[in-house]
């Protein structure tokens, strides 16, 4: 990704946390002595374990437990080195990454965080090695995070001088025609599902389920995505509309709690539990560890539609938009469309959709009064990218075979002896070791497609276009979807402003993998502050039309102040209730994650 560029995926606070947020970081310690209250210790500190006593977690957990090397060592020694130059390259490839404890997908974000490893990690097997982590950490009062593919933009997989449970070797995954969860047999009937160890991505889960196994299921739209995080942070795929989140399509969760207790959670067993795991964030509850989600029968057809035009002046572009409005709301808004539109500069809009269940002839027809209405005003409007419909067989969407063999839409591992199905979307290849600028999102009720609002929507589109770029993620939102998927999605602890949003905006900005005190490799401060400031501007043009839009918390502003009512609505004080009762001593702590804001930023120190 290009510095300054436009990001692919645009891809209330306690008031003593509010204020305890805006303290210096060398004011924790007072804080926290004045609170009297919990403090982690770090290495070289009364209280580290003893080599003797590491040793004897390595034991536990058969010989998992790894000191993490600094991945920079060697651009620290030479930064123009051929070694420090390798590196950067190979952080570019997703799968290099994955296969690194000590390394995350998002390299750092500005003013806010950088990747740096853990002291040692656990590289989990099974639900023992979790469980005997998790006592190890809360017996020696270690900070404890947790990883599996490690694609959290807000840095809650990292934490140095912490203990990381790494569950990427927990990459099973089980097919099941006729799934009961345990405890619910006459309870809830049997059901096609899937079962998938917590470190699995979702690439190769869709091509265990779809190509294989002939069926659908609701995951992320990036292949190197982690199972259990965006299950946990509710999760979205490119037909949410039709399918649901992938948290309404939880079944049962396999989970370590902070008592080293292995639980098996579901609709009858800890009920409360299982719904916090659907939606209430990653990394706050326990350490998931296996998840088994249902499974869908499959459409006769999946594609997408391709097509960029540009507006030769403000007031086409305007025009454009209201257009576009009108006619998501006669021809798109329903289950068969997802994905995105982008709002770009140079006035111009760029069209990203996913299709299920229409066939090529149907898809071109529900566009053709859009494209009619482009090409009538050459004087206005003209095509950057001509209008493309592909429609293909459902069960080869995510064959890595067919991708590689019949599709330029992937790249894959170049590495020597890489697996054949090491493949990434070429749209997600540029956010491998990306540095954030900014971020945000915010849900858009369907009220505003009324032709009565329609004129104001278009009002506030256009005026923040002018601003930052932007994309409309169709997927993103439910409204307009099956009744049955979002009364599912109701049971789970997403914001409920979900379930009336017909998208979700998401905007933001970054570069190429960059670390700060790497010589030739630091980030682009002065562009980042200018980029996160317009992208603020661009969001506070939104909330004057959606004052109270509610964030997607895997996709959102760091610094965001009101995350408790912007994540989860009115679900946040029963998630408080089920931390209070499975995590008291908050074990699992991380960046605006439910009880976070008892503790300090890096959370070390209990400060209420």
């Amino acid at each position: 990704m290009k510095r300054r560029t436009l990001l692919k995926w645009i891809t209330g606070a306690p008031v003593f946390g509010a204020l305890l947020a805006g303290l210096p970081e060398a004011a924790w310690a007072t804080t926290a002595a004045i609170a009297g209250t919990l403090r982690r210790v770090r290495p070289g500190e009364a209280g580290w374990p003893s080599t003797a006593q590491w040793n004897g977690l390595n034991r536990q957990v058969g010989a998992r437990l790894h000191k993490l090397a600094d991945p920079l060592a060697a651009c620290r020694a030479d930064p123009s080195g051929k070694a420090c130059t390798d590196f950067f390259k190979a952080i570019r490839n997703p799968y290099y990454i994955l296969n690194h404890a000590n390394l995350t997908q998002t390299s750092g974000w500005a003013d806010a965080w950088t990747s740096r490893p853990s002291a040692y990690a656990v590289a989990a097997k099974s639900a023992a090695d979790v469980a005997a982590a998790v006592s190890f950490a809360r017996e020696h009062k270690l900070r404890l995070v947790v990883k599996g593919a490690g694609h959290s933009y807000q840095g809650t997989s990292d934490a140095p001088d912490s203990l990381l449970i790494w569950t990427h070797p927990m990459d099973e995954i089980a097919l099941h025609d006729a799934f009961v969860p345990q405890g619910c047999a006459g309870k809830i009937a049997p059901q096609p599902a899937v079962s998938v160890g917590a470190g699995q991505i979702w690439g190769r889960v869709y091509d265990a389920v779809t190509p294989w196994g002939g069926r659908y299921v609701q995951g992320g739209g990036c292949l190197t995505v982690g199972v259990a995080g965006l299950v946990a942070s509710g999760g979205f795929g490119s037909w949410s509309k039709q399918y649901g989140t992938a948290a309404a399509n939880l079944l049962e969760a396999e989970v370590v709690t902070a008592d080293g207790k292995v639980r098996i959670v579901n609709a009858c067993n800890d009920p409360d539990l299982f719904w916090a795991l659907k939606g209430g964030g990653g990394g706050s509850f326990g350490v998931i560890t296996r998840l088994t989600l249902r499974t869908h029968a499959l459409p006769e057809s999946f594609g997408a539609i391709d097509a960029s035009v540009m507006a030769k002046s403000g007031a086409a572009y305007r025009r454009l938009i209201e257009r576009f409005i009108a006619h998501y709301r006669e021809h798109l808004f329903n289950p068969h469309w997802g994905e995105t539109v982008h709002f770009e500069g140079g006035n111009t809009l760029r069209i990203s959709m996913a299709i299920q269940g229409l066939d090529k002839t149907q898809a071109e027809a529900a566009w053709k009064p859009f494209f009619d209405f482009v090409r009538a005003s050459p004087h206005d409007y003209s095509f950057m990218h001509a209008p493309a419909v592909k429609v293909f067989p459902a069960r080869v969407m995510w064959s890595p075979l067919v991708l590689r063999l019949f599709s330029d839409a992937v790249l894959h591992d170049p590495r020597s002896g890489a697996a054949f199905d090491n493949i990434v979307w070429k749209g997600d290849a540029g956010q491998s070791g990306q540095y954030l600028y900014s971020s945000g999102s915010a849900w858009l009720p369907q009220g505003l497609l009324q032709p009565s609002h329609q004129k104001d929507l278009a009002d506030t589109l256009f005026a923040a276009s002018q601003q930052w770029g932007f994309a409309l993620h169709f997927n993103k939102g439910l409204a307009g979807g099956r009744k049955e998927l979002i009364n599912a999605t109701r049971d789970t602890a997403t914001n409920p402003q979900v379930l009336d949003a017909f998208a979700l905006v998401i905007t933001g900005s970054g570069e190429g993998p960059a670390f700060p005190g790497i010589k030739g490799h630091e980030p682009d401060l002065a562009a980042a502050r200018h980029d996160a400031a317009a992208s603020a501007r661009m969001m506070d043009v939104l909330y004057q039309l959606v004052p109270d839009a509610g964030s997607y918390v895997s996709e959102s502003d760091y610094s965001l102040k009101d995350w408790q009512r912007a994540y989860w609505g009115t679900n946040y004080t029963r998630l408080q209730q089920v931390k209070q009762r499975y995590d008291p001593d908050g074990l699992f702590t991380v960046h605006h994650g439910v009880g976070s804001e008892a503790w300090s930023r890096d959370g070390f120190t209990r400060v209420a």
